[in-house]
Parts: C-alpha cells; sequence; structure tokens
C-alpha cells in the first residue's frame, strides 16, 4: 500500500464514518482494470496492474453516493462508477488519486409492477439474479447479454449493452424509462422518458460513467416466452443469408435470436456442444500445443484468404443462419413458418431445430474460452461494429480484410434490426515473426494486437460503419472516436461540463486525448439533395426545411410512408423532430425499430454536427436527444434519417406497457438542461 493511498483511504473513513472502505493492495490490484483483452497480454508479461486505484468504496444507498460525490468534490477527488468489471474497452484506468465506486451493494429491487410490466432496480443488481426473480413472476427483461453472469444493470446502462434476443426486445437503451441518477455536482435527480419534450434519459445511457453515477433504473418488462420455436438454414455465401435476415426484419418479423455465422464460425457451430476445456494447474509456459498454435498464426493472411474463397466456404459447408422465436400460443411457430417461406427465396438449405436448439444450450460458453489461448501465447479478442443494410457488405470486407492481414478472424451477424444489423468479428493472433525477432514474443504481440485493432477501426469508419454497437468506447476505442462523431466529440465535452463541472467521474475514459478543438467551418454550403432514398435500408434522407406533406408526397410515389399520424402537413421536418415527432408510433410498440437514423443539424454556436446513419450506435451519449423533442433549444436538424415504412407491410407490435409518455419535467432535470443550454451557447464558437 502507497502513502497515497492509505492517505486517502483516512480521509474518507474520517469523512463518511459508514461506508466501507478499502485501500487493500489486493483490493487495489483486482479494481485496477476491466477485462479488456489488451491488459491481458501485459499481465502474461508480468506487467500486472500498471496503475491502481487508491481506495475503493462500496455505497448501500443514494444517499451514501450523493454525500461520497459532494465530499470528493470539495477535494478534487476523482471517482470511478464500477459495476462488475466485464467491459472490455478499458473504460476502467484508474490513477493513483481515484476512487473507485463500486454499486454492487445497491442491488436492491424497489418495486416490481406485473400490470405495469414494470421495474425499479438499483445498479449495482446482477443480471441472473433479476431474470431469475422476473422468471418466478412470469416477466422477463429480455436483456440477455453473453456477460450477463458478471455483469450489472448498472453496467448495461453505462455501455448501452445488447442481449443476444435484442432482435425483439431491443437494446437496454430501447427498455430504461427511467434513471435515477447522481451528478458530479452531488444532486440526486431522475430523468424520464418523455415523447414531446426534451429527455435527457438518451445522453447518461452510454455515458460509461463521465456524466453521473447511475444508481437506479426504471425498466420495461414483457412477459415471459412460454413457446419457442427454432430454425436454421445453411446458405452458399454469407451474403445470401444476411439478406434473408433483411427480408425478415423489413417484412415485420421479430425473432428473438437471429445470427448469421461466416463459413468458419458456421464450421464451429456446426460441431455441436462445446467441449470441455483441459484443466491447467496454474500460469505456466505454453506447451507443445501452444507451439503448434503460435506457428498457425504467424502468417494468418494466406488462412483467411483460403477460409474466405469460394472453394473454402463450400467445404465447410456455407454459412449458418439460426433462428429463434419467442412467444405465446402459436405465433412462435406461425412466425416460423412465414420465415422459412422468406428464407427459402435465398438458396438456403433447411437444416432443422438442432442447431438453435445447440446454440440455446450454450449461448455462454464462448465468452468464458479465452483464458487458454492467452495462456497457449496467443491473443483473442472481438470487435463489433454496426452498419445500415446497404453498407453491410462493405463494412463486411473492409474489417475482415484489415484485421485478416494481421490475425485470424471469423464473424457472425447479430442483432439485425429493420434498417442494419451488427457485425461480431472474433479474431485470434500471435506476434509477427519479424517483430518477434526484435521485441521479443509478448512485446510483439501486443504490438501485432494494436495494428489490428487500428486498421480495423479505421477501415470500420471508411466503410460507413460505427465503432461500436453494445461494447462501448472506454479508452480503446477513443483515440478513433472524432472519425466517426467530428465535433460531437466537443459536443460530448460540453454535456460533461453540464452534468459534472469540476471532471471528477472517470477522468479519461471516452473521449479522445489531447484538448478540445473544433474542426475547421466548411469554405462554403455545398449542394445537397433534398431527397435520398436507401431502399436496401428503408432509410431516406429528408431536408429539415421540407413539409410534412412534401415527405410523405416524394415517400409516397415510391411506396413508402412516415408512417405517422402529423399534426399538420405544412409543419416542417425539423420543426416537426424539435416538438419530438408528435403522432408518430410509440416508440414502446417495437423495441428492435428507430424513428431517427441519423441527422445532420447546425449546433447553438453555429456549427455543424453529423451523426452518420446507423441501425444502433454505443459510441457514448445519443446526441440525437438534443434536437428531437427539445424545442431547437441546442438547435435544428438540417437533414435527418428517417426509417421509413412500405405502405402495405404490418407493423409489428410488443407487449403493452404502462408508463407515462410525457411526465413533468422536475426541477433537477430543469437545472441540468438549463446547465446544457449554458454550454450550448458557445459550441463551435470561436473564441
Amino acid at each position: 500500500m502507497t502513502t497515497h493511498a492509505a492517505s486517502l483511504a483516512r480521509a474518507l473513513g474520517s469523512a463518511l464514518p459508514g461506508l466501507r472502505t478499502s485501500d487493500d493492495d489486493a483490493d487495489r490490484v483486482a479494481y485496477a482494470r476491466d477485462l479488456w483483452p489488451r491488459e491481458h497480454l501485459a499481465i502474461r508479461a508480468g506487467r500486472p496492474a500498471g496503475t491502481r486505484p487508491g481506495a475503493i468504496v462500496w455505497p448501500t444507498s443514494t444517499g451514501e453516493v450523493s454525500t461520497l460525490v459532494r465530499w470528493a468534490r470539495e477535494r478534487g477527488v476523482p471517482l470511478v462508477p464500477f459495476g462488475a468489471g466485464s467491459g472490455v474497452c478499458a473504460g476502467v484506468a484508474p490513477r493513483e488519486d481515484v476512487v473507485i465506486v463500486d454499486l454492487k451493494r445497491m442491488g436492491r429491487i424497489r418495486a416490481l409492477d406485473p400490470d405495469a410490466r414494470s421495474i425499479d432496480v438499483e445498479a449495482g443488481h446482477m443480471g441472473v439474479p433479476l431474470e431469475m426473480t422476473l422468471e418466478h413472476r412470469g416477466l422477463t427483461l429480455g436483456h440477455f447479454p453473453s456477460s450477463i453472469l458478471c455483469s450489472t444493470v448498472g453496467g448495461w446502462v453505462a455501455a448501452r449493452s445488447a442481449g443476444q434476443c435484442s432482435g425483439a426486445y431491443g437494446k437496454i437503451e430501447d427498455m430504461v424509462a427511467a434513471l435515477e441518477c447522481v451528478t458530479g455536482t452531488g444532486e440526486i435527480v431522475t430523468l424520464r422518458r418523455r415523447a414531446s419534450q426534451a429527455d435527457l434519459v438518451p445522453l447518461v445511457v452510454g455515458s460509461e460513467g463521465t456524466l453521473a453515477v447511475v444508481t437506479s433504473a426504471t425498466l420495461r418488462l414483457h412477459p415471459a416466452p412460454v413457446v419457442r420455436a427454432f430454425g436454421a438454414w445453411s446458405f452458399p455465401s454469407t451474403e445470401a443469408g444476411w439478406e434473408a435476415m433483411r427480408a425478415m426484419l423489413q417484412a415485420g418479423l421479430r425473432p428473438a435470436v437471429a445470427r448469421l455465422y461466416d463459413p468458419f464460425d458456421a464450421m464451429l457451430a456446426r460441431q455441436g456442444s462445446v467441449r470441455g476445456e483441459r484443466r491447467t494447474g496454474g500460469p505456466k509456459a505454453p506447451g507443445l500445443g501452444g507451439a503448434a498454435l503460435r506457428a498457425v498464426l504467424k502468417y494468418p493472411g494466406a488462412l483467411n484468404e483460403l477460409l474466405a474463397s469460394r472453394a473454402g466456404a463450400r467445404a465447410m459447408g456455407g454459412a449458418l443462419l439460426v433462428v429463434i422465436f419467442e412467444g405465446e400460443g402459436d405465433k412462435p411457430h406461425h412466425d416460423l413458418a412465414q420465415a422459412r417461406g422468406m428464407v427459402q427465396a435465398h438458396g438456403s438449405r433447411w437444416d432443422g431445430e438442432a442447431p438453435a436448439r445447440r446454440w440455446l444450450e450454450h449461448r455462454y460458453s464462448v465468452s468464458y474460452r479465452q483464458a487458454p489461448l492467452f495462456a497457449e501465447g496467443a491473443f483473442v479478442d472481438t470487435m463489433e461494429v454496426a452498419a445500415r443494410w446497404s453498407r453491410l457488405g462493405a463494412l463486411y470486407d473492409a474489417v475482415r480484410g484489415a484485421l485478416g492481414k494481421n490475425v485470424f478472424v471469423m464473424a457472425h451477424f447479430s442483432h439485425a434490426y429493420p434498417d442494419g444489423c451488427c457485425i461480431y468479428f472474433s479474431f485470434a493472433g500471435g506476434a509477427d515473426p519479424s517483430l518477434a525477432r526484435t521485441l521479443g514474443w509478448d512485446a510483439a504481440c501486443e504490438a501485432t494486437y494494436d495494428r489490428a485493432w487500428k486498421a480495423a477501426q479505421a477501415a470500420a469508419i471508411e466503410a460507413g460503419g460505427t465503432l461500436s454497437h453494445h461494447h462501448g468506447v472506454g479508452r480503446s476505442k477513443a483515440p478513433r472516436l472524432r472519425a466517426e462523431l467530428g465535433d460531437g466529440v466537443e459536443v460530448v465535452r460540453g454535456l460533461m461540463r453540464a452534468f459534472d463541472p469540476s471532471g471528477l467521474l472517470n477522468p479519461g475514459n471516452l473521449l479522445p486525448p489531447g484538448p478540445p478543438s473544433w474542426s475547421e467551418p466548411p469554405r462554403g454550403p455545398a449542394a445537397e439533395p433534398t431527397f435520398v432514398l436507401d431502399r436496401a435500408s428503408l432509410l431516406a434522407r429528408l431536408d429539415g426545411a421540407m413539409t410534412l406533406g412534401e415527405t410523405e408526397e416524394l415517400l409516397g410515389r415510391e411506396g413508402l410512408t412516415l408512417d405517422a399520424q402529423t399534426p399538420s402537413p405544412s409543419m416542417t421536418l425539423s420543426d416537426w423532430l424539435s416538438r419530438g415527432a408528435p403522432g408518430s408510433r410509440d416508440r414502446w410498440l417495437d423495441p428492435a425499430d428507430q424513428l431517427l437514423a441519423g441527422l445532420d443539424a447546425t449546433l447553438g454556436g453555429g456549427r455543424a454536427l453529423s451523426i452518420r446513419p446507423a441501425p444502433r450506435r454505443a459510441v457514448g451519449p445519443d446526441l440525437t436527444a438534443l434536437f428531437v423533442g427539445a424545442g431547437g433549444r441546442f438547435g435544428r436538424v438540417d437533414r435527418a434519417w428517417m426509417r421509413v415504412h412500405p405502405v402495405d407491410t404490418p407493423r409489428p407490435e410488443a407487449a403493452a406497457f404502462a408508463c407515462e409518455r410525457d411526465p413533468a419535467m422536475s426541477p433537477g432535470e430543469s437545472a441540468l438542461l438549463d446547465a446544457i443550454s449554458r454550454e450550448a451557447t458557445s459550441w463551435g464558437v470561436r473564441p
């Protein structure tokens, strides 16, 4: 224990005597990082926990969190909210002057209303116990991330996470009705979702502990499924498989699970149950198995090219799509029958129920098979990106190609939506031989790992994808965030100042390193078409100055509609969005869908902000919330990427959810809005 850590612990104990506190060296090492695979390489090389927090605290109530934040603000002590540490993006990297705030002692269920299908649960509640409690009441949250055994409600909210059943239930942002938070000033505020007024919830969801400490969440629930229908198909190509997925989602089908594996990943999935892992007696040098593995991974490019060829795809049995519909009565089987008719048109072969049933049985197993590969001298990681359907092929080819030059790569497509899909790349690598000769094996592994990630992130941005679909940004992806968000990075920085004026909450996380920097404004207005239709993704880019009547006329010529009971055909699209899109379909009816996929806007300071269209993203706060329902307070929408719908396609409806759609604004929310407004007046203004 260092002198600084001991001093910090004594100060905490004196100021907050009832708060459980530790400065034990073992605790400080345990809380020094999350599960970012890059850190596993450092540990293997004998460099565990390069930085450690000064102390760890375990509050038991929101009041204790508020008192702690006020104390920290007075003393200038940074705080890092902590769930279960299962993040994989270096969201936790504390210095010695930092206090870790572990929220797992705040795990109470405050209220559970089966009739309203709503639960108020504290941030430290773990995933599996939550689902077990709900199952006993005939309910489910529908949120099943691979980390459900070792993650918390607060962690899900912080990272904007996705579960394996997002096709029916959406991501965590589609489940949150309200959040109780403690801001960086120590104020306790409850943020509520709203339909036609400013909504601050989307700003905190995905903020990764940098805006506020989330202490409780009110979440939407669903009836627990009593019937499941399983299906699987093989395809001659991966592209044929994702076209079948697109057809299902755009026809209004909502499979809880729809996972498409490229040929190599599909070959592994077809092998059946997960094999038992070889037990080891602790860390040791890689043996013969490790030597063979390292030899295979020395030259991954040729292996990737072989497996990506048509001959390789045929030899491995082609791509594999597994689907699970769930619900009650005959509906799951009816939906599966409808899906079979659609999928048949894409050159598929029906493989029956067995592959989907196997997947469900082993749905969490793969998350716990990484350690043996690190022990054998290799490394393994995952990268989840997303794009609209029209860009999905380019994204797949670009990221696979960039990774494939450095590591062995495979992929599956999960979390599909009407307008696009997530691609989940898994890759394994070793040391580049040329680097290993000069740097040594472990250092060369680190250099190879960094090179692969840098190339893949650049490729994702260039192909029109988003850097993260559900793992978040942390510190690992932060250096590339400006490439995706542009001046949105500075908007996020302004939100941090509004919520946390002293900059105490998880400093160094999420934003790219370096001083604030607005981009140079464009030299002149670029000519932009007023209407761009991406039919493959069922998205339309519409000019904000167009009236709703003009919009519907343009879409109608294409057999499409916004499907909204708009208040006036003469209202502009920009004005309509600023009022919260009155007359649009209730967001709770179809959690897998969205109203708005991206936009171009003018900020209060006169600068332009562009949010590229994506089916879902996890790259910090959802900045569209500053424009939809905010009454023009923070800027205006110039162009919007709207979800459009075929006029003859019925839209799905989830089970009813009873929550107030437009609750009154609380004093705490009003104060935050005023703080954001003060920041917004200077966004992009030159000093």
